[in-house]
């Protein structure tokens, strides 16, 4: 009984292990050459568990820029002999403009056959935990209820973390007194580090820190890069472990935060993004939070391009919300607190790469 319960453990155990080790490489056909289709032919190849082997279907043969290169490429009308000769698993559509290009019967007909055809946007937002905004429409949003959430979820949400930040603060009150002399021992300077931010619908509250930094005597950047300079000695351990942040448990009693959403911005910087950063605004439909999906997944933003980047996980956040997402995102928080790291999936720069594919010649077949 015991050799066979070993068995069976050390057979999924291997399993696993050759899934994980991409032994079954699943075929990914990418309908496209948007940007969309670009940054999924990156993502696709640049995943670490399975190994997908993609090969481009573009609206235009002569495309020398598409996601996979010029031999990879063809008209999206001559989809049927491509289906046959790769035989993909999945078929994903990101195509700029869908009008009088999308070949339905051959994607009806794939379907037919047992392969999943998937939007691009859903695509990506699957494999990456974030929304690509570029592929968003206002009219899109506005119809979508994904982005309208109720006042009882909300008030739940808010419920639950009123309980549990009161519950923390009796807890560390006496790690509170002792932080607050340290800080006050190591450097001049206040013990909390107030600042304007902003929260629900656009709202400005006061956001409370321990000071790690040391005072400015002049004008100072807002992005955490330019300030390193700053940072005192026992400030530099309170940021690594986050430790600073736990005054803000007064600002989830004081209805400013939740536990979990996107994290507040600061009110000098808010003008600036609503300008610069598609779809904004669609932050301030929730209640900003002490930890979020975008700061376990990135971290600290140090230009408009990595806000820009920290967006797209707000925006999945918001859409998915829910008591399983706050849960995986609080306790990433804590593995991120216990290992010091700034986040525990850093996101690569998004770039496209070659693609591991056997398909070197279809296109090349297809197009003559």
């Amino acid at each position: 009984m015991i050799a066979t319960t070993a068995f069976l453990v050390l057979t999924v155990l291997f399993v696993s292990f050759m899934l994980r080790r991409s032994a079954f490489p699943a075929r990914v056909l990418i309908i496209g050459s948007s940007p969309l289709a670009r940054q999924l032919t990156t993502e696709f190849t640049a995943l670490r568990h399975v190994w997908h082997r993609v090969a481009a279907v573009v609206d235009d043969s002569r495309d020398a820029d598409s996601p996979l290169g010029p031999r990879l490429t063809a008209p999206a009308t001559r989809l049927r002999p491509i289906i046959e000769e790769f035989r993909p698993d999945r078929i994903v559509v990101a195509l700029d403009d869908r009008r009088g290009r999308l070949p339905m019967r051959e994607l009806l007909d794939a379907t037919v056959d047992g392969v999943a055809v998937e939007d691009g946007v859903e695509c990506y937002e699957r494999l990456t935990g974030k929304i690509a905004i570029e592929a968003l429409t206002p009219s899109g949003l506005i119809g979508s209820p994904s982005f309208r959430k109720s006042h009882f979820d909300l008030a739940c949400s808010h419920a639950l973390s009123l309980v549990v930040a009161a519950s923390a603060l009796v807890l560390l009150s006496p790690l509170f007194v002792i932080l607050a002399l340290l800080v006050k021992l190591d450097s001049r300077g206040p013990v909390f580090f107030v600042h304007d931010r902003v929260g629900l619908r656009g709202r400005r509250f006061k956001l409370l820190k321990f000071r790690t930094m040391s005072p400015a005597d002049g004008p100072t950047s807002e992005w955490a890069g330019d300030n390193g300079h700053r940072i005192t000695r026992l400030g530099r351990w309170l940021r690594k472990y986050r430790i600073d942040e736990l005054p803000q448990l007064i600002n989830v009693i004081r209805g400013e935060l939740n536990l979990v959403g996107p994290r507040p911005h600061p009110v000098s910087n808010f003008k600036l993004f609503t300008q610069k950063i598609p779809f904004y605004s669609l932050r301030s439909v929730v209640r900003p939070g002490l930890t979020g999906w975008a700061q376990v997944r990135q971290g600290y933003a140090n230009s408009l391009e990595e806000e820009t980047e920290k967006m797209r996980f707000d925006l999945y956040y918001i859409k998915h919300m829910s008591a399983w997402l706050d849960l995986r995102i609080l306790l990433r928080t804590v593995r991120i607190i216990v290992s010091g790291h700034e986040s525990i999936d850093p996101v690569p720069r998004l770039e496209v790469r070659p693609c591991r594919t056997s398909l070197a010649l279809v296109g090349a077949r297809v197009k003559k």
